[in-house]
């Protein structure tokens, strides 16, 4: 972490001003993730690049997935248009109405460093539900043809990057001028003074529209619902171009619903995960949930029209794969569902029996349980999701694992920031935690 990295042209000084009201409880980052500036530098061109590259090297089934003979022709593509760019605002704008409109509980998230609560309006389940009716209902009437997302999916994307790379400089410019409004605060990750690597990291912790958290809402809205969207669009593309939906297509369609549909009806719990506690809001957060989300895990289904339409799967095979999911299902729903009910309410009898290990900041860390199991249980059966939702793709081409081969390095970064905020955090007790429990994520394995 060399100092001279500041004297990079591109990276000037971003420290916090002196004017800023809460610039006590913001700590500066001495330890920089991905790589540093440059890191993140290429990471910003290198994710739009691999969103492209997943397109163009896995799309044409006369020439394979990947393409080994030739390079794809990209001259037969079309990279923007002015109509996917409006239909991506469109989707925006039209989630945000709902957000304002229908109505939803309010819940109060972790405490601020300042001492304070935000709150936040919890009505994702019923957005989801009103625009999944209205897309069914206008296909049906004929008013649109849903296959149209699949058949733009590649100008829908370049929107997104577009759209997410805008907004990542606007919130970083915004986070910077408006210390003088009480309710902004920045974020440890994103304090680090050179501005390439905030804007990435999030210079914001709670960016808001008023009372909409821009940053939980991206976290569950268009990227999230969008990502089914997709999956409903090449299965209708399946069906108009084959006359029926195989079951690989069904399952993958099903299981993906299944996580999306978990994560918005159990919206609450997302309000004590990292990204809303510590990390801002920045292109890290911004293009992920905006672009990657929607565009690298719909793969499966993308890949199942190209290159598996026409093939069924035999019963026992859908059996085991089912089967799966189930259990990487019941382990992470089981995990977070304990580990939110404990933080809510320890007394709650299905938590309450559990033993804990006191800690010198008064709180008390799980250590039976499932989190006594592996200090990251919940990231385990989330990898063994993952992976069913690839294995309707068969073994053909290792392109549609890409979610999981990446979900698993994903998670293990994830695992190891949290290793490290919690060791700050608990000090001693936290070597005793690991002593406890020993595994990290798999048991007996890692």
């Amino acid at each position: 972490h060399d100092p001279d990295a500041r004297l990079v042209a591109w990276a000037y000084p971003s420290s916090p001003r002196r004017d800023n009201p809460f610039a006590k409880y913001t700590k500066t980052m001495t330890e920089m993730e991905f790589g540093g500036p440059l890191g993140v530098t290429a990471m910003m061109f290198g994710l739009p690049i691999t969103i492209f590259g997943l397109f163009l090297f896995c799309n044409d089934p006369e020439v394979g997935c990947p393409s080994y003979s030739a390079l794809p022709d990209w001259s037969k593509y079309t990279f923007f248009s002015s109509e996917a760019m409006v239909v991506f605002l469109a989707w925006i704008g039209f989630l945000m109405l709902l957000w304002y409109v229908l109505p939803g509980t309010w819940a109060e998230g972790v405490t601020l460093p300042s001492g304070g609560k935000l709150k936040y309006k919890l009505n994702g389940f019923s957005s989801f539900l009103v625009v999944m009716f209205a897309l069914a209902s206008g296909h049906c009437m004929d008013v649109f043809n849903l296959a149209w997302v699949h058949d733009n999916y590649l100008q829908l994307a370049t929107a997104s990057i577009v759209f997410s790379s805008v907004m990542s400089i606007a919130l970083y410019v915004s986070a910077r001028s408006k210390y003088s409004i009480p309710s902004k605060f920045l974020a440890t990750p994103g304090s680090s003074g050179i501005a390439i690597y905030d804007m990435f990291m999030g210079h914001e912790l709670n960016p808001r529209l008023g009372n909409l958290d821009l940053k939980q809402f991206c976290e569950l809205r268009p990227g999230l619902i969008g990502w089914a969207v997709i999956n409903a669009s090449c299965a209708i593309k399946q069906y108009q171009t084959e006359g029926y939906i195989t079951n690989a297509m069904y399952l993958v369609n099903i299981f993906q619903l299944i996580y999306v549909v978990d994560a918005l009806w159990f919206e609450k719990a997302i309000l004590t995960t990292m990204d809303i506690t510590t990390d801002g809001f920045g292109f890290m957060l911004v293009f992920g949930d905006l672009a990657w989300v929607p565009f690298t895990y719909s793969l499966q289904a993308r890949y199942i029209v190209a290159f598996r339409s026409g093939v069924e799967l035999s019963t026992l095979t859908v059996i085991w794969i089912v089967s799966l999911k189930i259990v990487g299902m019941a382990i992470f729903r089981g995990a977070n569902g304990q580990k939110n009910k404990f933080r809510t309410n320890p007394k709650d009898p299905s938590v309450s029996h559990l033993k804990t290990l006191p800690t010198e900041r008064g709180t008390q860390l799980l250590i039976s349980g499932w989190w006594g199991i592996a200090r990251h249980i919940n990231y385990f059966g989330d990898w063994v999701m993952a992976v069913s939702w690839c294995l309707p793709c068969g073994f053909d081409s290792i392109i549609p694992y890409f979610y999981a081969i990446y979900f698993a390095g994903l998670l293990i970064h994830r695992e190891m920031r949290d290793e490290h905020n919690c060791k700050n955090k608990y000090g001693k007790d936290w070597d005793k935690y690991c002593k406890i429990v020993p595994w990290r994520i798999v048991p007996f394995l890692y």
